[in-house]
């Protein structure tokens, strides 16, 4: 599911307020790659504080290490690592840094790139906290991209891209349906408490539902079934550590809710066509190359 927060404003006056151009970040740069309609970069956030601003640019930001402070004229997110949020380009904000390495990774995106692929933005201001996981894997897929740079990579940022707005369009449309108190409790349950998703009958149990019916029902609401997304859940919070590097192959399993290491691989290959070594041996290749 697509969980989001989005602030509404009329008009903004944005007088006095610095508007940062495209690439601009608070931040020392350790990569940052020019696509034309869109960028990528990879930043070191330097500011303890950075006072109200906003971008020329919507573009996501996706928090790779450390803890951040984010606030909005209606709305503030304590991020953490392997959080992500979207920010249309009127979206004024500023940020606080506890005093730790913080590492983001932003694509920013121009709006002749939305006018080229007929995406609108009209209806989505403000800012958009992101937990879909499988939204969060495209991300995870296109800072792969970046680092891997070839020929290709272009075409497949951009289809990842699109595959992302798809379901962030998909996702505000379900939320307008109604829908049963059990669906906000499970997405509670699996990010919050995953050890209780190990058995469907305890699960079942604790939603007040029929594991049959949880079974057959969960589809209709996530697009998936109920193994995939959790298992989406659990990949997502080990490729966080894998692009930290401070854990073991083995660790990252088995703190992330595999069975075993084999598994961990296994699933981890299926997704990403690679083993999670390999993963963390391309995104450390940084250079200051830049297309």
């Amino acid at each position: 599911m697509f969980i989001y927060k989005v602030t509404l404003y009329p008009h903004i006056r944005l007088l006095g307020m610095q508007q940062l151009s495209k690439g601009k970040y608070y931040g020392a740069h350790t990569q940052k790659l020019n696509f034309d309609q869109f960028l990528v970069t990879d930043t070191i956030y330097t500011h303890d504080k950075v006072d109200w601003h906003y971008h020329e640019n919507p573009y996501f930001t996706f928090l790779l290490e450390g803890k951040l402070y984010e606030a909005n004229k209606k709305e503030s997110y304590y991020l953490e690592s392997g959080s992500l949020v979207f920010h249309n380009w009127q979206d004024s904000h500023y940020n606080i840094k506890p005093p730790e390495h913080t590492r983001g990774f932003h694509i920013e995106l121009t709006k002749d790139w939305f006018t080229n692929f007929d995406i609108s933005l009209s209806n989505a201001e403000g800012s958009i906290q992101v937990e879909n996981p499988y939204i969060k894997q495209h991300i995870y897929k296109i800072f792969l991209e970046t680092k891997k740079r070839d020929e290709f990579s272009k075409i497949s940022i951009e289809m990842l891209l699109l595959n992302t707005f798809g379901a962030i369009v998909k996702e505000s449309e379900d939320l307008k349906e109604k829908r049963p108190k059990w669906v906000a409790k499970i997405l509670e349950i699996i990010h919050e408490q995953p050890e209780l998703c190990t058995s469907l009958s305890d699960l079942a149990i604790e939603l007040n539902i029929h594991p049959v019916h949880l079974s057959r029902q969960f589809p209709k609401y996530f697009h998936t079934s109920l193994g995939n997304y959790i298992k989406t859940v659990k990949l997502n919070k080990a490729l966080i550590q894998i692009i930290k590097k401070g854990s073991s192959i083995t660790q990252i399993a088995i703190d992330s809710g595999f069975y075993d290491q084999s598994h961990f691989i296994a699933s981890f290959k299926k997704s990403f066509n690679l083993t999670p070594l390999a993963y963390r041996k391309i995104t450390a290749n940084v250079n200051f190359i830049q297309f």
